[in-house]
């Protein structure tokens, strides 16, 4: 997205009248409901840009703003943050989306079974409900490129908040195997347990990352994202027959995703699943403050 954000966003209002004086902006005032994403560290992300472009596409004077909070203090810092009146959302990155369960009122089905959340609205009476959209953004963007998991051999890397609401996401689609590593043996292998429960009939098991009898390969881990160069996965060479996805979102091509194009791969990109599941996300923010007004303006 290359448009400046003041360009994404409705001008403030004061009553009927749309001001855009000089020594003033005209994408943010008093009345413009405020949304945050929370992670550690937080300058990969495009939800900003993202999320306040789909607000401001619906109407809404609102606007979704970066917070890098330090671990030691996440519980202090969000809690105190959940305060603040003017708040109706909160969107959870690496590495909070587990920590976040136990900042909500409620969890969806999806959240629960997953262990995570990486969205949290304030709902009816200020009650705030977690839910989680990593998975279903990463199956409705296979689904935009034509493509299914349904009976496929799939390798996912990476079992922590986004893995794991990919893996069940795709547990749902009917694959025939599924290869689940994380370097936290123990929490791959809870995502293996909650996939057996899903569809037993999936032959699900921890192994390490292999490009061998797999149809789909799955990065869900951070090993790529910014400066980092490393892979996910250690090869050479890639089959050209196995569709390569890659959860990281800055950079957009990642190390991965340029070998996977190099060995003629079919590629999906983290951003694409962002864009799918923002839709989601606002649609959710939307749902739980429908008996009150969401955002001013």
């Amino acid at each position: 997205m290359n448009a400046p954000l003041a360009s994404l966003i409705i001008p403030a209002r004061r009553g009927n009248r749309v001001t855009t004086p000089m020594d003033e902006v005209n994408y943010i005032s008093g009345e413009t409901r405020l949304f945050a994403i929370v992670g550690h560290p937080i300058e990969q992300v495009r939800s900003p840009e993202m999320v306040t472009a789909e607000l401001t596409r619906r109407g809404h004077n609102a606007i979704l703003i970066p917070l890098d909070v330090l671990p030691e203090e996440f519980e202090s810092c969000v809690g105190q943050i959940m305060r603040v009146r003017n708040l109706d959302g909160l969107i959870f990155t690496i590495p909070y989306k587990q920590a976040a369960c136990a900042l909500a009122s409620e969890l969806s089905v999806q959240a629960r079974a997953v262990g995570g959340i990486n969205a949290l609205a304030r709902g009816h009476r200020d009650q705030w409900v977690g839910d989680i959209f990593d998975g279903l953004g990463c199956v409705e963007a296979f689904r935009e490129r034509q493509q299914s998991f349904r009976d496929r051999r799939v390798m996912l890397i990476g079992a922590g908040g986004a893995g794991s609401a990919i893996g069940v996401a795709v547990a749902h689609q009917g694959p025939a195997a599924m290869r689940i590593f994380d370097l936290d043996a123990g929490r791959a292998t809870r995502l293996v347990e909650a996939i057996e429960k899903i569809d037993p009939r999936i032959d699900v098991r921890f192994a390490e990352p292999t490009v061998e009898s797999i149809e789909i390969l799955l990065n869900a881990s951070p090993v790529g994202m910014l400066g980092d160069a490393r892979m996910p996965i250690d090869v050479a060479k890639i089959p050209s027959e196995i569709v390569v996805f890659d959860a990281i979102v800055k950079p957009e091509q990642t190390r991965l995703l340029k070998l996977a194009e190099l060995c003629g791969c079919q590629t999906i990109r983290g951003r694409e699943m962002m864009r799918a599941q923002i839709k989601k996300i606002v649609d959710f923010f939307e749902a739980q403050r429908s008996r009150s007004t969401l955002v001013g303006g």
